[in-house]
């Protein structure tokens, strides 16, 4: 069977590195898709610059694939249809998929005929050992393209080593990896995976560890390859954090580019705003309290931000830690220049039109 691959535009893309915030999902009161809203955070990324959306992944509740729910098909197709209607052909479209193999595989079978380009295979499976997870990629790469995920073991992930991402890059359909178990030496170690396979040139590294967005992407790894030493870079990120300050992502990301090609000043100005960046997740994600405020926290700061109307998630028994809304609050009116408040304010009535 031949490899799917990506439209020329979204490989370009995924490439060059983009922002791509992980959707949530808007919810009424009663736990019901609010589709209004749901449609107004599609078309805020859009308009913020993002690279590329990701949804049906953590961010967006892996609930929504629950038979009471039945919430998976509905959302990609609202969000499919947003960037129908006003995304360029560059925008990567990416779908995620969860579960065994046939689940994956349907998942991926359902996010290729509503148009996305790629999918992001979560390793939070049952029971499934790393043979089994790279199985289960191989079957799901006979259908998109696969962005891989290391996902932190706080919130359900298993510890992946290097072998494991030496073998998962070798799958022909993998075109990029997102590295978000929130260790550096985990971090490097899946680096050092993707040079060993000797695809390092065709897979895009995306940080997703949303402690440390700034580092990895200033950061240079010095790995090995088959042909010999190779430098490699995180070229974007797929983050929950960039759900919130999307537009400020574009900005820092572009800044990130300007200091790696040697601009200092640039390179300075990121230096001093990484600890700001570590703050303002520390507030969204609630690592104080073992994530458990991680996905309430994204919705808090968009319902302050009048994106939102609550912060309901499917779970009744996910919400906001004590005192997380003031902390949210703090870091909105420390950071402005990482909260997007004032584009939100400009644009927010026609996204909610």
């Amino acid at each position: 069977m031949a490899v799917p691959t990506l439209r020329a535009e979204a490989a370009a893309t995924l490439a060059r590195g983009a922002v791509i915030p992980a959707h949530p999902l808007a919810l009424t009161a009663e736990r019901r898709i609010d589709e209004r809203r749901q449609r107004a955070l599609t078309r805020y990324y859009l308009d913020a610059g993002a690279g590329g959306i990701a949804i049906g992944v953590h961010t967006t509740q892996f609930e929504i694939r629950d038979p009471e729910h039945a919430l998976l098909e509905p959302v990609l197709a609202l969000a499919a249809e947003e960037m129908d209607a006003a995304a360029g052909a560059d925008v990567v479209r990416i779908a995620g998929v969860a579960g065994g193999t046939s689940q994956a595989v349907a998942e991926a079978a359902l996010a290729r005929d509503l148009g996305y380009d790629a999918v992001l295979v979560s390793p939070r499976v049952a029971g499934a050992d790393e043979r089994a997870l790279l199985e289960r990629a191989r079957a799901v790469g006979e259908v998109l393209p696969v962005v891989g995920f290391y996902l932190q073991t706080a919130i359900g992930g298993p510890v992946l080593d290097r072998d494991f991402w030496r073998e998962f890059a070798s799958i022909p359909a993998v075109v990029a990896v997102k590295a978000a178990p929130f260790d550096r030496y985990r971090t490097l170690e899946l680096v050092r995976g993707v040079a060993a396979s000797g695809r390092a040139d065709e897979i895009a590294l995306y940080t997703g560890n949303d402690d440390a967005i700034v580092a990895d992407l200033l950061s240079e790894f010095h790995v090995d390859s088959p042909t010999g030493p190779r430098t490699l870079r995180f070229v974007g990120g797929l983050l929950g954090q960039w759900a919130v300050g999307t537009r400020a992502a574009v900005t820092l990301l572009e800044r990130a580019r300007q200091a790696m090609a040697g601009d200092a000043d640039a390179y300075r100005e990121l230096g001093l705003v990484a600890s700001d960046m570590v703050d303002v997740n520390q507030a969204v994600f609630d690592p104080g309290n073992d994530f458990h405020g991680v996905i309430a926290g994204v919705h808090e700061m968009l319902r302050q931000q009048g994106l939102l109307d609550g912060i309901w998630c499917l779970d009744p028994a996910e919400g906001l830690s004590p005192g997380q809304a003031e902390e949210i609050a703090r870091v909105r009116h420390a950071y402005p220049q990482l909260n997007d408040d004032a584009f939100i304010a400009e644009h927010i009535e026609a996204w909610l039109a």
